[in-house]
């Protein structure tokens, strides 16, 4: 893939696979384009190349149908409608599959299942939520759409190690229900903790690939992502 920001080229040939139930991470510097290629994936920014999801070329559809298709997108903000209780915020969720009023509440069953703290709080704003219980919400409003491919931007921005683990761990544990995962992460010793295959990007272009377990033994990425030289 190629995504241009006018005459910038900030992502460059760029080839990545994600499997069936599989969590891949993309790690690297800030401005490396690791955002940058997540929204062309989901379709917010025009690109270059082609986009295979379950064996079907999809880089001309729009945002919309790429979501009805099975992608959904966690960003970095997370943009939640904070003036919004947490039980309409996971409804708009299921926006999409509105029609499907009986599987729609059974989808908020197993959100609330997963995410008890929701579940507590579903009658809040979701404005009044802790910086981890957002993180939640967030998560919680992608898999009410049915996702067969989660886009996560960020997970941990802004989260206290402890809660930073609980969501990694929320993450790991949705290969459960089959969810495939693209993560993008600063915390790039959580990420590859977390997955079971690494991507470097770096100036936009992909640097290093492999398992994630020897991505982490890999000297460039221990000297460069997670500090000391061991």
């Amino acid at each position: 893939m190629h995504v241009s920001y006018g005459k910038v080229e900030a992502v460059r040939g760029a080839a990545l696979a994600v499997d069936r139930g599989q969590i891949v991470t993309m790690i690297g510097p800030n401005g490396a384009g690791k955002t940058t290629l997540l929204a062309a994936i989901i379709g917010l920014l025009r690109s270059r190349g082609r986009i295979s999801f379950d064996g079907r070329d999809i880089a001309g559809l729009d945002v919309e149908d790429r979501v009805q298709a099975g992608m959904s997108l966690v960003p970095e903000r997370r943009e939640l409608f904070g003036d919004m209780s947490v039980a309409d915020n996971l409804e708009l969720g299921a926006y999409l599959h509105r029609g499907d009023g009986n599987g729609t509440r059974a989808r908020l069953a197993a959100v609330y299942g997963r995410f008890p703290r929701l579940a507590e709080r579903r009658r809040q704003l979701a404005s009044t939520l802790s910086g981890g219980e957002r993180q939640m919400l967030a998560l919680g409003r992608a898999l009410m759409g049915r996702p067969r491919l989660l886009l996560l931007d960020e997970p941990s921005l802004g989260l206290a190690p402890l809660i930073v683990r609980e969501i990694f761990h929320i993450v790991a544990s949705l290969r459960e229900i089959g969810v495939s995962i693209l993560l993008v992460e600063q915390n790039a010793r959580a990420a590859l903790e977390t997955a079971d295959y690494g991507y470097v990007l770096e100036n936009g272009e992909i640097s290093l690939s492999g398992p994630a377990a020897k991505l982490m033994h890999d000297p460039r990425v221990i000297a460069s992502y997670l500090g000391g030289n061991k």
